[in-house]
């Protein structure tokens, strides 16, 4: 499984890529929704897209449309430690999946194995 994670909370990425490495789930990490998408562009392609809702620049509700455009295919999940209402509901409406942070790595799993089963 190729993973795509956007989140300007570098400690936060780096941190959660190893896990799912240990777990043998290749994931390629970026600090903005720009540099994300422009590897999308180039044509990488990713099973599943984790986006940090909050960001600056593009944030990850907006990169999420930009990258369904891109790749229909893609499935999305949100990430957020910063969640209104408001955030969930959009959010939650427009992704595969929405976990709050902190996140237990546990259910990332379960998210992630089900929407790539479902394929």
């Amino acid at each position: 499984m190729n993973v795509l994670l956007v989140d300007d909370e570098q400690k936060f990425a780096l941190m959660l890529a190893k896990r799912l490495g240990l777990r043998g789930i290749h994931t390629d990490v970026f600090f903005s929704g720009e540099e994300a998408l422009r590897r999308v562009e180039d044509g990488q392609s990713y099973a599943v897209g984790l986006l940090d809702v909050k960001m600056p620049g593009i944030g990850g509700i907006e990169l999420g449309r930009q990258l369904k455009t891109l790749d229909p295919e893609m499935k999305i999940v949100f990430l957020t430690g910063h969640g209104s209402d408001v955030d969930y509901q959009v959010g939650a409406s427009e992704a595969d999946g929405y976990l709050p942070k902190p996140l237990k790595i546990e259910d990332l799993i379960e998210i992630l194995n089900q929407l790539t089963e479902a394929d």
